[in-house]
């Protein structure tokens, strides 16, 4: 019937209007929903952040130098690779990267290397990046053989057997090889018998010690104790007077006793932010500070032991 709004098909259902619709994203775009906030860089898989922070997670999970599993270390980099060639460090290869641009240090490399009859292994940068764990090799790579430490015991005996009074440097908790490999260095030049270090938290002999030490680790003797205590603690028994470096020391270097300096001598470094333990203190018969002016409180461990190592030798030579 005209006029009547009620009959079935007059009305209008909710929703069935024809054509887009505020707020729906439009029929012809059917459950558009939003994405949410744009991912970070790192996160979307194609962008260039992305591949970089999957590459630097790669290098980071690579096992470094201290952990091959032949135990080998590596030094790479130009200047490292020919410093540690001229010092004799004993490389067992020089690896060289595939049409490498040459200069002055690449041709030393290469002479060095064949002079010391040392194998020559041309390898491609992919190669060598795994090889260095993701570091800057410049396209040189030299690989030094695990070092053979001696027992702490046998290093005291081999002291005793040279018929001189034993002169022995203990490091407690040096980290950098490169003061350990200056501390040999110094210790070979004022006369002592060899160094010992801890097994843990500690730097052991790298392929930066090797260059540090300037070839004096091939004759001075580094032995390792699972328990520096426990060694301390032994080579006092066995008639060794240990003295620590502290500034909170009973002694000033400069006033140590010639007859101190004269018997078997154990010269304890601490590490280079921490000093020397609280164990290793009690275990010191003496604690020995190093006077100095000004406003300087510490000293570099490689440069301390220097210092000592002068003054007791300078004492054992009067």
């Amino acid at each position: 019937m005209a006029g009547n709004s009620q009959r079935k098909g007059a009305m209008r259902k909710t929703g069935s209007k024809k054509g887009m619709m505020v707020g729906t994203g439009g029929q012809r775009r059917k459950a558009l929903k939003g994405k949410g906030p744009t991912p970070k860089a790192e996160e979307r898989t194609s962008h260039p952040a992305a591949r970089r922070a999957r590459a630097a997670k790669q290098a980071a999970d690579r096992p470094s130098s201290r952990g091959r599993r032949d135990g080998r270390e590596v030094l790479v980099g130009r200047n490292p690779v020919v410093e540690a060639l001229r010092a004799g460090v004993p490389a067992s290869a020089l690896y060289v990267q595939q049409y490498v641009d040459t200069d002055d240090r690449v041709r030393e490399a290469l002479t060095l290397a064949t002079d010391q009859a040392m194998p020559l292994l041309e390898v491609t940068r992919n190669e060598l990046d795994r090889m260095s764990g993701g570091a800057a090799h410049q396209g040189l790579l030299l690989t030094v053989p695990p070092y053979e430490y001696l027992d702490p015991e046998d290093l005291l005996a081999q002291a005793i057997d040279t018929g001189s009074a034993p002169l022995i440097v203990a490091l407690d908790g040096v980290t950098d090889p490169r003061n350990l490999g200056a501390i040999v260095r110094s210790a070979a030049a004022f006369g002592a018998h060899g160094v010992l270090v801890p097994e843990r938290r500690a730097a052991g002999v790298t392929g930066s010690a090797w260059k540090t030490s300037a070839g004096t680790l091939a004759y001075l003797p580094v032995a390792r104790a699972v328990n520096l205590t426990r060694a301390l603690t032994a080579y006092a028994k066995a008639g060794c007077t240990i003295v620590g470096l502290a500034a909170e020391g009973d002694l000033e270097l400069t006033s140590l006793p010639v007859d101190l300096a004269r018997d078997p001598l154990v010269i304890v470094i601490g590490g280079e932010g921490q000093g020397l333990g609280r164990l290793v203190g009690e275990t010191c018969d003496h604690l020995v500070s190093i006077p100095m002016a000004g406003r300087t409180e510490s000293l570099n461990a490689s440069v301390a032991a220097g210092i000592a190592l002068y003054a007791v030798a300078a004492l054992r030579s009067s």
